[in-house]
């Protein structure tokens, strides 16, 4: 294992360090937690956006904190969800008495600890209210998950819920934004290599140099199935083909995503960029705007994923609402 590392243990407690050393302007660190908070935390008026989940995903989830999008993120250890204790944090230190939205991707770990956080917050007090986020098209259920797993299309989520929260709509109007969003917002991956998690030091699992893994989640877990290599513009009809499938686009606006899982050039994803585009155009489908870089990784896994968000006049004014949030400006 090659890796810039100091000692394996203490990778997310360095990490946060140096992100919050790095973004001290707008960010700072709840102490002797793993939270990341705006400095102007709790916005008064304003409902709380917390969301999380397991490190190695930069720049989720720290990256998306920052005004237009959450208001807090929870780190947990290397692709392990935070525990409750540290989600209950981050609500208390959110809450402006106008309530608190948690976003979580659906798996398994991830569901019950902030569900958890939640019911502690509400025992103290605090409105709570939470979705799950379920994009991925490649599984009906997981290794990780009952349902869909939630990847890549959660930033989007973060994005409008963050957007509409930061105009001080009440707590069941941004709820009702980030439900609209999961609903129109779709997701499949690709893995072309494994990554390593640093506190095994091994492979999280095998490819041959030769295949590769479709509809994988974000952590490298089983897909639809393992295939020989194919070029850019077949993997992306595969994966478009499938997200198409799965909803209704016809003569629809959308918002694309080519999201890295760690270690893919943006050469490549923009090769991929290409061949989705086209294949839109070919259907009747208009990007209204699009996201080509790492947004939702997997340590230094190579392969990548699309997402497609269908719009309406909600969505867009959202989408094109500014943030600072250091990953989405």
């Amino acid at each position: 294992m090659k890796k810039v590392l100091n000692h394996t243990d203490a990778v997310v407690e360095e990490m946060l360090d140096g992100f919050v050393k790095a973004h001290s302007d707008s960010l700072k660190r709840l102490p002797d937690t793993s939270v990341v908070i705006r400095n102007d935390a709790p916005v008064t008026g304003k409902v709380g956006i917390v969301s999380g989940g397991g490190s190695g995903h930069e720049p989720a989830h720290a990256g998306y904190v920052g005004k237009g999008m959450l208001d807090a993120a929870v780190a947990g250890e290397v692709f392990t969800s935070p525990t409750p204790d540290q989600v209950l944090e981050a609500i208390k230190a959110v809450d402006s008495g106008e309530g608190v939205l948690l976003i979580i991707k659906n798996y398994t770990g991830d569901v019950m600890n902030f569900d958890m956080a939640a019911e502690l917050a509400e025992a103290e007090g605090i409105t709570v209210e939470k979705v799950i986020v379920n994009d991925d098209v490649s599984v009906e259920d997981s290794t990780f998950t009952s349902g869909r797993r939630g990847i890549a299309g959660t930033v989007f989520v973060h994005k409008v819920a963050g957007a509409i929260a930061e105009t001080k709509a009440p707590l069941q109007e941004v709820k009702a934004a980030a439900e609209n969003v999961i609903k129109q917002v779709r997701s499949m991956g690709v893995a072309l290599s494994p990554c390593t998690v640093p506190a095994s030091g091994k492979p999280s699992f095998t490819l041959e140099e030769d295949e590769m893994e479709i509809g994988i989640g974000i952590h490298g877990e089983p897909g639809i199935e393992r295939v020989p290599l194919q070029s850019a513009d077949r993997i992306a009809d595969t994966l478009l083909g499938k997200i198409l499938a799965d909803h209704e686009y016809d003569n629809s606006e959308v918002a694309v995503m080519i999201n890295g899982m760690g270690a893919t050039p943006e050469m490549e994803l923009y090769i991929v960029y290409r061949q989705v585009a086209n294949l839109l155009k070919e259907k009747g489908i208009t990007i209204y705007a699009n996201w080509v870089g790492e947004y939702m990784t997997a340590l230094e896994m190579a392969g990548f994923s699309i997402t497609l968000l269908k719009l309406d006049h909600q969505i867009k004014s959202a989408l094109s609402a500014t943030t600072d949030a250091q990953a989405f400006k």
